[in-house]
């Protein structure tokens, strides 16, 4: 069964406490801000943020996943046994009992017996596998030169052995380099590489018959990661075109990564049992950054609500003609809406409702109230038809069936 695990560290669906300011500590010109590394979110982008997470989220039930809920802060001495040397980047805090607390982070690794295979074969000891990667992570981001030069310079490393790194951490490809690898001379022999490769296999056997192959590349230099993986790795990367040819694309940076980790859940265990787990982080911000400008450069307008219908009067002093209206819009689960100004006028209150997005208008007035109808105007055409008063929920309900 799938587990679906939602973590944010500035969005929870917890109402806020209302902010409590000194007047000594705001003085006059300062301006509120938001602790560092967080930010507010205005309407927009909420509605964007809602759209994008109803939509992994609907993705993860779709296969089968149940929900959980977990506090964004851990205990350190938790996310210290995890971590391991990567621990450093940690944020650390401390509550108001004094206890140690800390914020979590993800990354993301290649299969860690293959890649400590390619390690092992290349000639490099064990005590410098975790800088070596950290050094081979680069590679996304600068040639190979640089990483070798740093390998040598920083790392202490020969540059035979760099080399002989760089032959196996620059091959991408699929089924076939994996055939190439378990067909490798030196990686044949090293167990660790010729299981994890085995497993590499297996998987893209299992990726063929779900018709995806086209989209995975078996990449040898993804190379970050913690010390509780033990198997095969992932990370998804977003890509997109350049210019018109298809052919021609370019990635944007990664967005989702996880793995498996067999030992971590045994660590809590008293017997130290191991649990076959498999985890996915998904960037929620990193998408949402990437949605956003391309909502920009669209000119697509965000609707901020999910009003279906707005109340709207003609004339003035209909106030109370409104919100009986509007109040049996509710009872009946429709999602309603009404400007809250005494006497609007009509034009105001449906340039309202093209700004907003809103798709119908409820418009009741004197000759409506005495008629018993409700007219009801369709927005995007500026049509008006009179809808008896009773039915008029179930006409909302009909037009707006997708």
């Amino acid at each position: 069964m799938l587990r679906l695990r939602l973590a944010a560290a500035a969005w929870c669906s917890a109402p806020r406490r209302p902010l409590s300011v000194s007047p000594r500590r705001l003085a006059a010109g300062s301006a509120l801000k938001t602790p560092k590394g967080t930010r507010d979110h205005p309407p927009a982008q909420v509605a964007l943020r809602d759209r994008l997470v109803g939509t992994v989220v609907a993705c993860f039930k779709r296969h089968g996943a149940a929900a959980i809920d977990t506090p964004v802060l851990e205990l350190r001495e938790t996310l210290m046994g995890k971590y391991g040397d990567n621990s450093k980047l940690i944020y650390e805090l401390q509550d108001q009992g004094g206890e140690l607390l800390a914020l979590r982070y993800d990354l993301t690794v290649n299969d860690r017996r293959i890649l400590n295979g390619v390690l092992a074969v290349c000639g490099i000891p064990e005590s410098k596998f975790i800088t070596t990667c950290s050094t081979i992570d680069k590679l996304d981001k600068v040639p190979w030169e640089y990483v070798k030069n740093e390998m040598v310079g920083e790392k202490g490393l020969s540059p035979e052995a760099a080399d002989r790194i760089g032959e196996y951490v620059q091959l991408h490809g699929g089924l076939d380099l994996i055939e190439q690898l378990l067909q490798d001379p030196k990686l044949s022999q090293n167990k660790l590489a010729k299981e994890g490769l085995g497993d590499m296999k297996l998987l893209f056997e299992y990726l063929t018959l779900f018709g995806i192959t086209g989209k995975i590349s078996f990449d040898l230099s993804l190379a970050r990661g913690l010390d509780y993986y033990t198997g095969v790795i992932f990370e998804a990367v977003l890509l997109q075109q350049e210019n018109d040819h298809v052919e021609d694309l370019v990635s944007v940076g990664s967005v989702a990564g996880g793995g498996r980790y067999d030992g971590l859940v045994g660590m809590f265990d008293p017997k130290g049992r191991k649990v076959p787990c498999v985890g996915v982080s998904i960037g929620i911000e990193r998408i949402f950054s990437i949605l956003e400008q391309r909502v920009k450069a669209s000119g697509e307008k965000v609707r901020t609500t999910e009003t279906q219908v707005l109340v709207a009067t003609p004339q003035k002093h209909l106030l109370s003609a409104r919100l009986k209206l509007i109040s049996e819009l509710w009872d009946a689960r429709i999602k309603a809406e009404m400007l809250y100004k005494k006497d609007p006028t009509l034009l105001k209150q449906l340039q309202y409702c093209e700004d907003m997005g809103i798709p119908l208008a409820a418009i009741i007035g004197e000759q409506e109230l005495s008629d018993g109808v409700v007219k009801l105007r369709d927005v995007a055409t500026r049509e008006e038809v009179d809808i008896p008063r009773e039915g008029l929920a179930d006409e909302i309900r009909r037009r707006l069936e997708p």
